[in-house]
C-alpha cells in the first residue's frame, strides 16, 4: 500500500478525470505511475548502454555491419 499527497489542483483535476470518465481515481494514479516507471527504466537503461559505449565495453555498428549481421 502506498499512500500519496497531491496538489490540489492536480487533485481536483484527477477527480474530475475520474468522474467523466467513471473510472476510479486510483486507475488513473496506477496507470500514470506505470507509464512513468517504464519511461524511467529505458531511461536508465539506455544511459547504462551509452555508458558501455564510452568505456569500450558496448560497441557500435555502422548501418552496412548491422544489414550484414542481419543477413547471416
Amino acid at each position: 500500500m502506498l499512500a500519496v499527497r497531491l496538489p490540489e489542483e492536480l487533485e481536483r483535476r484527477l477527480d474530475h478525470l475520474a468522474k467523466s470518465t467513471g473510472r476510479t481515481k486510483t486507475f488513473y494514479v496506477q496507470e500514470a505511475i506505470e507509464r512513468h516507471t517504464e519511461d524511467m527504466e529505458d531511461l536508465y537503461s539506455s544511459l547504462a548502454v551509452l555508458e558501455d559505449i564510452k568505456t569500450g565495453k558496448e560497441e557500435l555498428l555502422d548501418d552496412r555491419e548491422m544489414w550484414d549481421d542481419l543477413d547471416d
